[in-house]
């Protein structure tokens, strides 16, 4: 179970506005998390807390395929990002580092900056506790959970092997 406050955003919140192409010279994720949003929230990096929940309109991580944007959200300490779609190659990203991403329009609509989400990955619900109304998203397939679980690609298949 996740949960946390939310930081909202609009419709195509591109790979530079989560982490600027400054910065793209650094790997480090802690250094990454420190610039996280900085070019359309300033404020951010200062009051996220592990657990927060980003939540967005449409086409959220649009723009460059960089890996920085997810890495740089997940170690700023959001648990999850919910929006009503995706870019394809950020939510690739997202799944391949362990950052869970869920679609939901309704909860999107339903949900202002500073409510607080619980959110159950295996059955997608979206619980937001400030206005007491639940919302759906799809669950992921079992592989995708896997990797989520695992904290991201790499950790998934060394756990596989390990096994084997």
């Amino acid at each position: 179970m996740l949960q946390g406050h939310v930081f909202k955003y609009g419709a195509n919140v591109d790979t530079d506005a989560i982490i600027p192409a400054r910065y793209l010279n650094v790997s480090d994720p802690y250094e990454l998390s420190r610039h996280c949003m900085e070019d359309i929230d300033l404020d951010f990096v200062n009051k996220v807390k592990p657990g927060d929940i980003i939540v967005a309109t449409t086409n959220f991580g649009c723009g460059s395929s960089r890996e920085h944007a997810p890495i740089a959200i997940k170690a700023s300490g959001v648990s999850a990002v919910v929006a009503k779609s995706f870019a394809r190659i950020f939510f690739r990203n997202a799944i391949n580092i362990g950052l869970p991403l869920l679609e939901s329009p309704e909860a999107v609509d339903a949900t202002d900056a500073g409510d607080e989400l619980e959110i159950d990955l295996a059955t997608g619900t979206i619980k937001n506790l400030t206005k007491g109304k639940t919302f759906k998203a799809a669950p992921y397939p079992e592989f995708m959970s896997g990797i989520i679980k695992a904290g991201g690609l790499i950790e998934y298949t060394r756990e596989r092997l390990k096994h084997h």
